[in-house]
């Protein structure tokens, strides 16, 4: 252990993904909290907004953004809407402060993209050129020395993990799958809505209940074409991403379908993801005909996969799962920073999921 400690900011840290960033970090060996902004709950000390962290961070309180000294921390994580961290991060990057966004401010490279999708300009295009899309699986080596990183949303990880050796394999052997009909089916807990007063989300419309939404457009489809088209090298791929709402808390599960051009490609998908991700702890491959579970990954920063292929036909079925708010936010997060500072990707991570 250093005898420095990491100094971290999180502004925005009164959401579901907030906390859950307080949560893991309050355990992390290597850093922390310093400063936390909240401009309603200024003042308001974190151990009264939440009891469960009682006797970890007794003395620190919710600071007005405008008041908080963010200057002086070596990371902040905007845990925000889109359109605060872009905002504020000029000033921040200009003070040699890393920033790692889990909002949208720094995902899409297309300003036009960006503009169509969250309906405003964006902020600083210099800064966003530069930035790094933060998914430490896939852009391990860029992130090491990026100063600013967008990190990846939460369905976007399951699909583009679930998908990744196949768009490898596409990328060294062309033609080998059909990329203009790829579906993403994925299914998330309430808790990805985020912490907001709406009708849908209530107990009584929730509960006993299930259905899709976002079929028009959802703001995380051109998030992972973009990424998916980096990893075959084709600009020609085409997902259809349809999401539903879970009657869950926690929990994203994902499945992906694609198909061989060829029905008597003889590829071994089993032995393909298992090489991949041999190496990579929080992605775990599971034995062939598996079927993961969401309550298998709760509360962990692990992603379950299995890969199948029914009636040994052209058509591949992927199966991918994970918590939505740790490896599918903060969690995540925390890995990236682990990265940006040299650090064990594990340092402060390493648990088993929540059962039952």
């Amino acid at each position: 252990m250093s005898e420095k400690k990491i100094s971290v900011g999180i502004v925005g840290a009164t959401g579901y993904t907030g906390v859950e960033l307080l949560r893991i970090l309050v355990r992390h060996p290597e850093a922390r909290v310093t400063v936390i902004t909240s401009r309603k709950d200024a003042g308001t000390s974190v151990a009264a907004m939440f009891p469960s962290l009682r006797g970890y961070l007794d003395d620190l309180c919710f600071t007005a953004p405008d008041e908080a000294d963010l200057k002086h921390c070596d990371v902040v994580f905007f845990a925000t809407p889109h359109g605060v961290a872009m905002s504020m991060a000029r000033e921040l990057v200009a003070a040699g402060v890393k920033i790692i966004d889990l909002a949208a401010d720094f995902r899409l490279k297309d300003t036009a993209e960006f503009t169509r999708w969250y309906k405003m300009e964006h902020a600083c295009p210099d800064l966003l050129a530069e930035a790094v899309y933060g998914q430490p699986e896939t852009m391990r080596n860029e992130m090491k020395t990026a100063r600013i990183l967008g990190m990846a949303g939460c369905y976007p990880t399951s699909i583009e993990l679930g998908l990744l050796p196949l768009m490898e394999y596409e990328k060294a052997h062309p033609g080998t799958f059909d990329l203009t009909t790829i579906i993403a089916d994925s299914k998330s807990g309430i808790s990805g809505s985020g912490k907001k007063a709406d009708v849908s989300l209530i107990t009584a419309e929730m509960s006993d209940n299930f259905h899709a939404y976002g079929l028009k457009g959802h703001r995380h489809q051109p998030e992972i074409v973009q990424q998916l088209r980096r990893f075959c090298g084709n600009d020609g791929l085409e997902m259809t991403f349809v999401p539903h709402l879970l009657p869950t808390i926690r929990g994203i599960h994902s499945t992906i379908y694609i198909r061989f051009k060829d029905a008597a490609n003889s590829l071994d998908l089993q032995a393909l993801y298992e090489k991949r991700y041999a190496d990579e702890y929080f992605v775990d491959v599971m034995p062939a005909g598996s079927h993961p579970e969401t309550r298998s990954v709760r509360g962990s920063n692990f992603l379950r996969l299995a890969v199948h292929r029914p009636g040994n036909k052209d058509l591949v079925v992927v199966l991918a799962v994970e918590d939505n708010l740790v490896k599918g936010a903060a969690g995540q997060a925390v890995q990236a920073m682990n990265l940006l500072f040299g650090l064990d990707e594990k340092t402060g991570l390493d648990w088993p999921a929540l059962i039952p």
